[in-house]
């Protein structure tokens, strides 16, 4: 490539640029050039997810229909090329369908809508156990013991518009102390976060949430492979790989907007938006992507610029956003990731810091089983505080290892985490 260069002059090439960006104005397209030997990796769809509103009575009709809808948006989006991973179901906040009823009856309602989603295979969120404000109630206990007991995800509400809300801080911390020991070797704090400035209507589990009617949908995307090869074809020029990964994921972000379009109106449910965050996986690496364009291991210099330059380009799609709409770096579900913690190349402080250019906060991360319910509350506080100042969602995610100290490695049994050293914290 560099031999093609010196052969054309480069006022020509300037002018052909030129040329490329005066046709997308005209014409609204989004030119996407090939990458260089191969063509880019669609990114996959990681969740669909739809928000209803259930009473005890009516539930399983409630789900049914909005089942219907899930399994009608995924064959529409598979026929227009979109491999989709997960069907998704988000109640309202759940201390609104179970008040009044005994703590017994409150775990049998919950262990019987389990059994209906892995029935139907769809994945449940039960919404958040606060409305989110400094003096809500927190259903603490119960959350605690719903999430030990079944496969629902749910959240807490840490910091809203009206500023940090510290009791539910603590409750957050006393459930992850819960999970840690409750069963499945602390795997049951993978559906479980604390949530600071999160929007309504994301699609992406354990924090996705509503307080409205429902009646909605939204999509959440899955695209480590797809940036790792837009940042492949820059060649380490990071201007250039953010024209790229604005253009390249506009083109995506389009396309799925014009089937979710026509999803909302053969099925009369409301598009609440896409959320581009480039979700990784254990065979789909943010990680690797970051790697490729600042060539060194995530954590080295540059990394911070190529979150924001992630970021920026998620947040430069032209179509209806919804959720985050930034960056993920759960430690456990991508593979570098998880090796980079291991050998130490960032750690806690990194992942605060690389949120501040947007990240989800503190996702996935593994810490040792002795971490004091205190030391959780200050990690927690962090996350919240710095959800606050820059008015952005964030969430703390964090996966206790029971029984394990620094430097000896998790042990967790699920196939959608991969295992890593534990590191001190400070």
């Amino acid at each position: 490539m560099t031999e093609i260069r010196k052969l054309i002059p480069l006022r020509f090439l300037r002018c052909l640029r030129l040329s490329l960006w005066i046709a997308v104005a005209l014409t609204g397209a989004i030119l996407v050039p090939p990458l260089y030997g191969r063509e880019l990796r669609k990114p996959k769809v990681r969740a669909i997810t739809a928000f209803v509103r259930i009473d005890r009575e009516n539930y399983v009709q409630q789900l049914d229909r909005a089942v219907r809808l899930l399994r009608q948006a995924k064959a529409a989006l598979e026929k227009s090329g979109y491999e989709v991973e997960t069907l998704r179901v988000t109640t309202q906040p759940f201390p609104d369908y179970v008040r009044g009823l005994t703590r017994r009856q409150a775990l049998d309602f919950f262990a019987s809508l389990n059994a209906l989603s892995e029935k139907q295979s769809f994945s449940v969120s039960i919404g958040r156990a606060n409305r989110g404000g400094a003096h809500d109630e927190i259903a603490t206990d119960l959350l605690a013991e719903i999430l030990a007991t079944t496969n629902l995800n749910a959240s807490v509400s840490v910091a809203g518009e009206d500023g940090i809300y510290w009791h539910a801080i603590g409750a957050a911390a006393k459930i992850m102390k819960y999970l840690e020991t409750s069963g499945q070797n602390g795997v049951r704090n993978f559906d479980f976060a604390a949530a600071a400035m999160v929007p309504p209507y994301g699609p992406f589990f354990p924090t996705s949430y509503h307080n409205g009617d429902g009646h909605q949908f939204s999509v959440g995307l899955e695209a480590g492979n797809f940036v790792a090869d837009v940042f492949q074809q820059a060649g380490g020029d990071f201007r250039r790989a953010e024209e790229l990964l604005s253009q390249a994921l506009s083109a995506q972000a389009r396309d799925l907007e014009v089937v979710a379009q026509q999803i909302q109106k053969d099925s009369g449910w409301t598009y609440m938006g896409l959320d581009a965050t480039p979700a990784p996986n254990l065979d789909s690496s943010i990680a690797a992507g970051i790697e490729s364009l600042i060539g060194g291991k995530f954590g080295s210099n540059g990394t911070l610029t190529a979150v924001r330059i992630i970021t920026e380009g998620v947040q430069s799609i032209p179509v209806k956003r919804a959720g985050y709409s930034g960056l993920m770096l759960p430690v456990l579900e991508d593979p570098v990731l998880a090796q980079r913690w291991s050998e130490g190349t960032y750690n806690l402080d990194s992942l605060l810091a690389y949120s501040a250019v947007c990240g989800t906060g503190l996702d996935a991360v593994p810490l040792p089983g002795d971490v004091p319910e205190k030391q959780l509350e200050r990690i927690i506080g962090d996350v919240a505080s710095l959800a606050l100042k820059w008015h952005k969602p964030l969430t703390a995610r964090l996966i206790l290892a029971p029984g394990k100290k620094p430097g000896e490695r998790t042990a967790f049994d699920s196939p959608h985490l991969t295992n890593t050293a534990l590191r001190a914290l400070p």
